[in-house]
């Protein structure tokens, strides 16, 4: 890889990280608050995640569809580092929050603050796991 090439990656990835502390930010003052709503912390946990796994993804030179299922992202990721199988849980609950906190009815009785505090510390799971591969 030419360096010119590796410098356009490295900024790439991290655009996409950079975006996803602003999710997390967002939650963590919601959170901090609670003057906001709980199903936002899960749908902005829920894209956290996702820039994370898609930050991987591009660091690794790996293209993605333009998706927003974790898990399908994170079985991407497994074929580069088996390991990736550890955030699997995570994926799968917080890829509930991508659809379901957006609409209503999807969850009759709400979302509550403990469902928020829950999708957030899973997506801080998934950044300190990617951060760690990552070398930050």
């Amino acid at each position: 890889m030419q360096n010119s090439d590796k410098t356009n990656l490295d900024f790439v990835v991290t655009e996409w990280i950079k975006r996803a502390g602003e999710d997390e930010l967002s939650s963590k003052s919601i959170l901090k608050h609670r003057d906001g709503a709980p199903s936002s912390v899960c749908f902005m946990s829920q894209q956290m995640a996702e820039k994370y796994l898609k930050a991987f993804l591009i660091s690794k030179q790996k293209s993605f569809p333009k998706i927003h299922n974790l898990e399908r992202i994170l079985e991407l990721c497994m074929d580069i580092d088996p390991d990736f199988v550890d955030l699997k849980e995570s994926s799968i609950k917080l890829t509930e929050f991508y659809i379901e906190t957006r609409y209503p009815a999807d969850y009759p009785d709400g979302i509550s603050w403990e469902m928020a505090e829950e999708a957030f510390e899973m997506a801080n799971q998934i950044k300190e796991f990617i951060e760690n591969r990552l070398g930050n």
